[in-house]
């Protein structure tokens, strides 16, 4: 018997832009480049869409907006609440039963970017 199902994850890595985050006095007068990687769990999805129609999956362009305007919205002070915002938004879409986020700083330092990772969800 052939499988029907698949586990499925969308996944965006390296997703770069400017955000306005941080409590730095550097921070506080412009945007900033940052890095966001997320993975959506889909769970159990036919190998193959039953129609090969955009509107029966989960649109990765809708995604990716959706990052890019959580994270743009408004200036944040912190990281965590930042990447906790856009896991409560990515966890909302339709199919969704599992999220990870990781939001990177790329420049805050010279000698290092500063990350946060989160997962909620099951996985």
């Amino acid at each position: 018997m052939k499988a029907s199902l698949g586990h499925q994850t969308l996944t965006l890595y390296g997703l770069r832009f400017a955000a306005n985050l941080g409590i730095l006095e550097q921070e506080m007068t412009g945007p900033q480049p940052i890095q966001v990687d997320a993975e959506l769990n889909l769970g159990p999805q036919p190998l193959l869409p039953h129609d090969d129609d955009i509107y029966h999956v989960l649109d990765y362009r809708k995604v990716r907006q959706i990052i890019i305007d959580e994270c743009t919205a408004v200036h944040v002070n912190l990281l965590e609440t930042l990447i906790g915002k856009l896991a409560h938004r990515l966890m909302k879409l339709p199919g969704v039963s599992g999220v990870r986020v990781k939001i990177a700083k790329l420049e805050i330092f010279e000698d290092c970017e500063v990350a946060i990772r989160i997962e909620t969800g099951q996985w």
